[in-house]
């Protein structure tokens, strides 16, 4: 708030409270006063104006009203969360590269958005004494520069946990800690010489992925997908001659199917014949909601083609920004060699506090009350678009942590997700995943942060905004 100059026209018909709440209002909607920021009193802003208290209590009134404020009594007045509206076209540097999947950066999430965890299910308590203990241990320890290919104990927890829960047979010299999946992405991009070459990408695809892969200086050729996953023998007919596959097989983002063993191994051999590598992207990791998830791919891998990437982005919290990267034994030596000298794994106290969250059980303790909390978010979701929203969004498929919901075909879902988020809703268009058309318009509709004592509501007022046809 300090900030913000109001300046007052007593020359003007227009009464002071109305123009401190002009002012206030302006500086939310355009994003200088924070959600959830704390304004002055009534007594501060009244001495700062030269104005009386009742005066600025009547403006901050109207802003409560507005639920553009909520009064705390005694503890102040805080600004309500709310979509941010640029004030010009210039300002640009806070924004999202692709407004389409994401919103604002480090914002709360807003209910239907994916890609984020449940905020208030995570055991932060627990969570915050382990970062502690880990900064403690880390600021005690030897002077001295980290391993870059990632703590030792952490890339150790990592493998025990890929085998007992994804089948995936590797030794902690296998394991890289990165930064996140993009650092996973772009340090076996750089490992591999892939520069210049082609790449396979599902269609639809994570557009994120597709537009790393691109700016790595790889000819993405879009390949299908059906109910099988990725379409082997269209790839090999579109792009024969490729050196690398992205793929998401566990749970096929955004669509949510599971790649056949009959497609797993028609993909294994076209690598060994080919002389190429497969990405595994392990997004989800086991939180399939329902039944066990299958083995990962890199599990039936017996030439050491695959390279299987995982986060804690979606189980624990993407502010993290950890991830890892299991590469095939051969090729250890020489991606710790890149590590070391272009991507090192992130901070060391974050590291520490992960492994010991998985050492002492916490870890997959808290995925199998997710998956629980997951599933029954999911079957309320459901159950409100069966019942609020029949007509208007119908649902085409359950795909891991979202509801594919698909629009009629005149509609545009990219402009029903900007309405949506006007009124404080998040979820993703399904168009911009697909590179070939026909794309089908939809929405992704994330079930982590849904509040099933609003959900109604909100698929209600969803289905309102996807039938507006202007």
């Amino acid at each position: 708030m300090t900030s913000l100059s109001i300046g007052l026209d007593r020359a003007k018909t227009t009464p002071l409270a109305t123009q401190i709440y002009a002012a206030i209002r302006a500086g939310i909607e355009s994003g200088q006063i924070p959600a959830d920021a704390k304004l002055p009193s009534w007594r501060d802003l009244a001495a700062q104006l030269g104005v009386s208290r009742g005066t600025v209590r009547i403006a901050y009134e109207r802003l409560v009203d507005e639920q553009l404020a909520t009064s705390y009594g005694a503890a102040g007045t805080r600004v309500n969360g709310r979509p941010v509206t640029p004030v010009t076209a210039a300002r640009t540097s806070d924004t999202s590269p692709i407004p389409e999947l994401f919103h604002s950066f480090g914002a709360k999430p807003l209910p239907f958005q994916m890609g984020v965890p449940a905020q208030h299910a995570f055991p932060y308590k627990l969570w915050s004494r382990m970062m502690v203990r880990a900064a403690r241990h880390t600021a005690a320890s030897p002077v001295g520069y980290p391993d870059p290919r990632g703590d030792p104990d952490l890339r150790r927890e990592i493998a025990a946990y890929l085998g007992i829960a994804r089948g995936i047979r590797c030794s902690p010299a296998q394991v890289l800690v990165t930064a996140g999946f993009a650092g996973a992405l772009g340090l076996l991009v750089r490992a591999l010489a892939l520069e210049g070459q082609g790449a396979w990408f599902e269609d639809p695809g994570f557009p994120l992925t597709r537009t790393a892969l691109t700016l790595a200086g790889m000819a993405v050729t879009a390949v299908p997908v059906d109910a099988d996953g990725l379409d082997v023998a269209a790839g090999i007919r579109k792009a024969p001659g490729a050196r690398l596959a992205v793929v998401t097989p566990g749970q096929q983002a955004p669509l949510g199917m599971t790649m056949t063993l009959a497609r797993r191994h028609a993909l294994l051999d076209w690598a060994r014949a080919n002389d190429a590598w497969i990405v595994e992207d392990d997004y989800l990791s086991e939180l399939q909601l329902e039944g066990r998830a299958a083995p990962a791919l890199a599990s039936l891998d017996q030439d050491g083609r695959v390279l299987h990437i995982g986060t804690f982005s979606k189980t624990i919290s993407p502010a993290l920004r950890l991830g890892f990267l299991v590469v095939p034994m051969a090729l250890a030596r020489s991606f710790g060699d890149v590590a070391a000298c272009l991507a090192t794994a992130p901070g060391a106290a974050t590291q520490r506090a992960v492994a010991d969250f998985l050492h002492e059980g916490h870890y997959l303790r808290h995925l199998r009350r997710m998956k629980r909390l997951y599933a029954a978010r999911r079957e309320a979701l459901l159950r409100c678009l069966r019942k609020e929203a029949a007509g208007v969004l119908e649902v085409q498929a359950t795909a891991g942590m979202a509801v594919v919901a698909r629009l009629r075909a005149d509609a545009s879902d990219v402009a029903v997700a900007a309405r949506a988020l006007q009124a404080g809703l998040a979820p993703v268009p399904l168009s911009p995943w697909y590179v070939q058309p026909p794309a089908t318009s939809g929405l992704l509709l994330g079930v982590t942060n849904v509040d099933e004592r609003r959900l109604a509501a909100d698929c209600r007022r969803l289905a309102e905004l996807a039938a507006i046809t202007k």
